[in-house]
């Protein structure tokens, strides 16, 4: 940025190019992430610091910004007197994300539908990816494209903080998907053709329409875990 001053006159530079490169944390954050979706660190199981740092081949510091990265994304749980660990959930709390998708989500697909800039690129893209992951049996990669879809459908929102809000349910969806739904319910076939109509009602200027599949897609999983749960 080029200050001047009140003349006119140009002072100089505030600060220098940053580039796009991403950080070493971001980097950590990754692979840590796809470790924790991939089942290489199970839930439940702890994440110490130094034998992280050990095996990604960096110091403990950007470990722990990345373990605090994931706490705040719902990945990982940090105790007191226990340190971080991989989040276990419950049937319960998956209920709970879902449902506060399904007030969410189907609204913010049909208000981007309605937005002359929207592109709806990246969520085919997601699903191309999604459908070669499924291929090679890639569970964590499978539920992280499946993210990526979800995220291209509402990103044109009008709403910044419903963005925002469904934004941070993302890792959390993708830890349910593979460590709880996926597991009891092997449901990715189902999901990629539920997938494919939202996909193509939004293309076809349907935002009603898309909604209401988005909506009947989500909550096909409330309705899982409620039954599950009756059933104890």
């Amino acid at each position: 940025m080029v200050l001047n001053a009140p003349d006119g006159t140009e002072v100089g530079t505030t600060f220098s190019p940053l580039g796009d490169a991403r950080s070493r944390s971001d980097l950590i954050v990754e692979s840590i992430r796809a470790a924790i979706l991939g089942g290489k660190l199970a839930a439940g199981e702890l994440l110490v610091e130094r034998r992280l740092a050990d095996e990604l081949q960096v110091s403990k510091t950007p470990v722990r910004e990345a373990l605090i990265v994931l706490a705040r994304s719902g990945l990982v749980e940090v105790a007191r007197n226990r340190g971080s660990a991989v989040r276990l959930l419950t049937l319960p709390e998956v209920r709970q994300i879902y449902e506060m998708r399904a007030l969410l989500e189907p609204w913010a697909v049909a208000s981007a539908i309605g937005n002359p800039a929207a592109d709806f690129a990246q969520a085919e893209r997601a699903l191309d990816e999604a459908a070669g992951f499924e291929r090679v049996g890639d569970v964590g990669n499978h539920a992280l494209a499946n993210r990526r879809f979800h995220r291209a459908m509402y990103q044109d929102c009008e709403n910044e903080f419903i963005v925002d809000a469904l934004d941070g349910l993302q890792d959390l969806t993708a830890l349910a998907t593979v460590s709880v739904l996926w597991e009891n319910w092997p449901t990715w076939r189902d999901e990629s053709t539920e997938h494919r109509a939202i996909l193509e009602a939004a293309r076809a200027g349907e935002p009603q329409e898309a909604s209401n599949l988005v909506r009947a897609h989500i909550e096909r999983t409330v309705e899982r875990i409620r039954e599950r749960s009756a059933l104890r």
